[in-house]
């Protein structure tokens, strides 16, 4: 990656940390007295951690991750901010969680960390800021055992089409070269009705689906499930609304076109 590239995409990502925890997006009180912040996609998809190893790709300020660590999962969490691996190590202690928590970019990981996991598991909104998709599902095999098992559950390229503003509006190429698209990110999904909002640089490459299987497959895995759905259980777009619990649907064409997907692979 660029240099210039990850100094934006880390200035907007250190920014965040502060922001999202003061977010009711994040629902950090929730989290303190015990709650998950973890989606019934996941938990359904995975729904017995107890005793294994989870490495959490890309863990941002590691709520996903100590989740796991609520449902007794033994956790890594590894993200490339250092104010956002900062605030999940305190998370972490002051919730009484083990956990470690590492600070790296993805595709310096394997300079870091020598070990393989149980679980793999990464979601929501982080494939699309790494630009090297082919050397993320090596990584992604590289650090599962043999018989582990990858999830993840991502929003689907479809969603980044649409236009913000204008949810009928196609604004976007679903497929996309090797060069990134470059942007002014305003504010942040976790608080799209914030006032004056800070403007940063951002830098994305929203790979299609088939790539990312094709790099899954390419490394080795074995693809267990492939699942698409027409709802998001995250409201953080403006062109959702609200359908019921963890159900945000395209506010023009609900239910017409795929906002998240998943996939479980495994190791042989």
């Amino acid at each position: 990656m660029s240099e210039t590239y990850l100094k934006d995409n880390l200035r907007l990502w250190d920014e965040r940390v502060a922001t999202h925890l003061d977010t009711e997006f994040y629902g950090m009180d929730r989290f303190r007295r015990g709650g998950s912040s973890l989606t019934h996609i996941e938990r359904e998809a995975l729904p017995d951690v107890a005793g294994k190893r989870l490495l959490h790709l890309q863990c941002h300020f590691g709520q996903d991750t100590l989740s796991w660590a609520r449902l007794g999962a033994e956790v890594t969490g590894m993200d490339f901010s250092p104010k956002a691996i900062a605030t999940a190590r305190a998370l972490s202690a002051e919730l009484g969680l083990p956990a470690r928590f590492l600070l790296s970019d993805l595709y310096g990981l394997p300079d870091l960390l020598d070990e393989t996991f149980d679980l793999v598991f990464t979601s929501y909104g982080v494939l699309k800021w790494l630009p090297d998709i082919q050397r993320w599902g090596e990584i992604v095999a590289r650090y599962l055992r043999p018989g582990g098992t990858f999830f993840l559950v991502e929003f689907h390229p479809f969603t980044y089409v649409f236009d913000y503003d204008r949810a009928e509006q196609i604004a976007h190429p679903y497929f996309v070269g090797d060069d990134p698209i470059s942007y002014d990110e305003e504010g942040t999904y976790a608080d799209l009705d914030a006032g004056p909002k800070t403007v940063h640089r951002a830098h994305s490459w929203p790979h299609p689906v088939s790539r990312v299987i094709s790099a899954l497959l390419r490394a080795g895995l074995h693809l267990e499930s492939f699942e698409e759905y027409p709802y998001s259980t995250l409201g953080c777009f403006p062109f959702v609304r609200e359908q019921g619990p963890e159900r945000f649907v395209h506010k023009t064409h609900p239910g017409m076109v795929p906002l998240l997907y998943s996939i479980k692979a495994t190791r042989p």
